[in-house]
């Protein structure tokens, strides 16, 4: 098993009045990790797709809840969106269970943060897992088999399952489209119109990287622009993209309200698009080493809580910068590019926010995606 991140993390978490939420995509490996953290105590495992589990826990009686928990002091409720009214459940056994560390985690985050949200206000510490990040990868692997295998990560991706399984990559990133993308995702949220859905994530996987445009995407598929606004925000809360905001202070020219798009995963973007053509040989090298970049950074300043704001930068001049944070009003600046060369970074942008622009490249990208630049 590949190591976690958040595993130190939550283990501090353990025991101090309050519940542990595990929310990410289905398959990033969150069953797993719990397991892996309670290996060698005594815990009560509850499934949500358990019929017997689901009546007691949404039945909300007290005397049944405590029979069910028995004398264990750390419980774990897998698959909780399952269980309808599961906030209300984890907030009777918080507060009567002053002794029992719950852990609970949901395959969808959007589904199980509108059931927690209110009744848990105060009573959770709650963590995203994503695909393996590339410090996990790298830490488990070695350095030098992780440079030799980021072509095939920026094909297939970061899925346990993918990199469990070498050799079956492509079907198990079908079979997770199949089960999730277009199976949960459609179920959980009274989606009614499937082949929509579908269309827009193709536009989206074939957009990765660039400004997208509500009303342009509105045409493609062929609904309004709010609905690929709330299919957007499904997709966002899913853990399937991401968006990054535009950048602007002090520029006339500078584009204030794009939004750019990108995949938490490669290997789920290349599968949506059914595009595994092998790295050199592609047209879209760019997008992909982007995509890749943006979604392990994002990662990075996820686990490791680092609050920076993340935005790219653009004129009406066609200047650009790839990715702009600001930590503390604190500004700092990279362009992507796969080969190294000379730094094209804009000028503009330097001068108006006295920000130097860094290049990420094959050559120096570890620093970028492990946080030491």
């Amino acid at each position: 098993m590949v190591g976690r991140m958040l595993t130190a993390l939550i283990n501090k978490r353990f025991h101090k009045g309050k519940a542990i939420l595990l929310l990410g995509a289905r398959q990033v490996g969150k069953t797993t990790l719990i397991h892996a953290m309670l290996k060698g105590k005594e815990y009560l495992f509850l499934d949500g797709d358990d019929p017997t589990v689901r009546r007691i826990l949404e039945s909300r009686n007290t005397q049944e809840i405590k029979q069910l928990i028995g004398n264990h002091k750390v419980v774990f409720v897998d698959e909780a969106q399952r269980i309808a009214g599961i906030g209300l459940t984890l907030k009777i056994i918080t507060d009567q269970f002053k002794d029992v560390q719950l852990l609970v985690s949901g395959s969808s985050s959007f589904d199980l943060g509108q059931q927690l949200s209110e009744p848990l206000t105060g009573r959770k510490w709650e963590y995203r897992l994503y695909p393996i990040s590339w410090e996990e990868f790298e830490t488990h692997f070695g350095y030098l088999q992780a440079q030799q295998q980021l072509e095939n990560r920026l094909l297939y991706g970061m899925y346990p399952d993918v990199l469990n399984y070498p050799g079956e990559e492509r079907e198990i990133l079908k079979n997770l489209i199949s089960s999730y993308l277009y199976r949960d995702l459609l179920q959980l949220n009274d989606v009614r119109k499937p082949e929509v859905l579908e269309k827009l994530v193709q536009a989206l996987a074939l957009q990765v990287g660039s400004e997208v445009n509500y009303n342009e995407l509105a045409g493609l598929v062929g609904v309004n622009k709010g609905t690929v606004q709330s299919y957007m925000e499904l997709l966002e809360q899913g853990l399937v993209i991401f968006r990054l905001g535009s950048f602007s202070r002090n520029l006339r020219n500078e584009i204030k309200q794009n939004r750019k798009v990108y995949f938490y995963d490669n290997g789920l973007r290349n599968a949506v698009i059914g595009n595994f053509t092998p790295f050199e040989l592609r047209a879209d090298k760019g997008a992909l080493w982007e995509n890749f970049l943006a979604s392990e950074r994002v990662k990075q300043l996820d686990y490791k809580q680092h609050h920076a704001h993340r935005y790219f930068w653009r004129t009406k001049q066609q200047q650009e910068v790839d990715w702009v944070e600001e930590i503390d009003g604190q500004l700092a600046a990279w362009e992507f590019k796969w080969k190294a060369g000379k730094n094209v970074g804009s000028r503009t942008f330097e001068n108006a926010y006295d920000t130097r622009i860094a290049s990420v490249n094959r050559e120096n990208f570890r620093d970028f995606v492990l946080l030491k630049q």
